[in-house]
């Protein structure tokens, strides 16, 4: 698939962004405390829209609006088919584990990166909330927003003080719809216990969300009005949906074909009219109408544990490395570049993610 010319991709990223934090500010006018951080929220984004265009103007550096970061190599869970486990991001024995940067090394990291008008990072692992000594140094980090992607079982007491002060860090709780799915990929218990902390964080007003991974087969039930009411019931503001990579092999038939990508599309769009007080946002989304996958720093990257720039956690390849480069020279990446100008960011591909399917390729592409 050609990439597409006739649409400017900075100024739709931009424009998203912009419909996000303003359907944000209204979601919580409610709660001053919130209403107050995302209307400071939304002057910044305006300031680092002009500060990335202002480096593509001067520098020819195209800087992505936000990355993907993982910043823990354990988890307290074994769900099927996790990518962190296959691409051995995350790891129970400690000798198999990667490095991991200090929380010092990743402040420093997003610093760099707020400064240079990325207001968004995607906190990943493992689970990210096994680290919270990495979380408490990031948060410091005023200027960027932490949507932390997280298992859910973990959050306590301690959290939740520690998310009433650091407004920064949204929890995304991942479900995989009912009850019965989430136990059978996640473990029993688990759906119980994410539901706890989606009550914890609503008595408590805290802005978060829930990334549900959308599968052929549970499509329509995730989209359904009668999952989003409950949802809603629960105080969730953001739904995440995140198309399933077929990671383990013979899966396949669940990973989406045109045909759903298509569908979903649709489904969301009626979501969204119906449901002014829920953001929907979708992973990869129609990659078709944006000219293909926004990885390798096209709208953005993945930073792994020990700073690896990689072009997205699905393809975990790399020749930059963030801790020892920093963020601008990372995005100068030789194999960015390379996949970029052989277009394989609009390669034709099934399923929820471009470059995982065309490893192989990629991996040829390495220095």
């Amino acid at each position: 698939m050609a990439e597409n010319t006739t649409i400017d991709l900075g100024a739709y990223m931009s424009e998203s962004i912009r419909r996000i934090m303003a359907k944000a500010y209204k979601n919580v006018l409610s709660n001053p405390r919130e209403a107050k951080f995302a209307y400071w929220m939304q002057t910044l984004f305006q300031k680092s829209e002009k500060r990335r265009q202002k480096m593509l103007e001067e520098e020819g550096l195209e800087v992505p609006p936000f990355l993907i970061s993982s910043i823990s190599t354990t988890c307290n869970l074994h769900c099927k088919g996790c990518y962190a486990r296959s691409n051995g991001i995350a790891e129970d024995k400690e000798s198999a584990r990667r490095e991991t940067m200090t929380p010092e090394q990743w402040k420093a990291v997003f610093a760099e990166a707020a400064e240079m008008g990325i207001n968004f990072s995607l906190l990943a692992g493992g689970e990210p909330m096994m680290r919270k000594d990495i979380l408490e140094k990031v948060a410091e980090v005023k200027d960027m927003i932490f949507p932390v992607f997280t298992n859910g079982t973990l959050i306590g007491p301690s959290y939740m003080e520690f998310l009433k002060k650091n407004l920064n860090i949204v929890p995304i709780i991942s479900i995989e719809g009912t009850a019965m799915g989430t136990d059978e990929r996640r473990g029993r218990g688990v759906f119980k216990r994410a539901m706890q902390s989606m009550q914890m964080l609503k008595e408590e007003d805290l802005f978060f969300g829930t990334s549900i991974t959308v599968t052929t087969e549970n499509m329509h039930l995730v989209t359904s009005a009668d999952f989003i009411d409950q949802l809603r019931s629960y105080g969730c503001k953001i739904v995440f949906y995140v198309e399933y990579v077929p990671i383990d092999p013979g899966t396949e038939h669940l990973a989406f074909a045109d045909e759903q990508v298509a569908e979903m599309e649709t489904l969301l769009a009626q979501r969204r009219s119906e449901y002014a007080d829920i953001i929907f946002l979708s992973f990869p989304g129609d990659e078709k109408a944006l000219g293909g996958c926004l990885a390798s720093g096209r709208g953005f990257f993945h930073i792994g544990p020990d700073g690896s720039a990689e072009p997205c956690p699905f393809s975990p390849f790399s020749d930059s490395n963030v801790a020892e480069m920093g963020v601008r020279e990372a995005l100068k990446s030789p194999l960015f570049r390379k996949i970029r100008a052989a277009k394989a960011l609009g390669w034709e591909h099934t399923g929820g993610c471009t470059l995982f399917e065309h490893r192989e390729e990629i991996e040829k592409m390495v220095v």
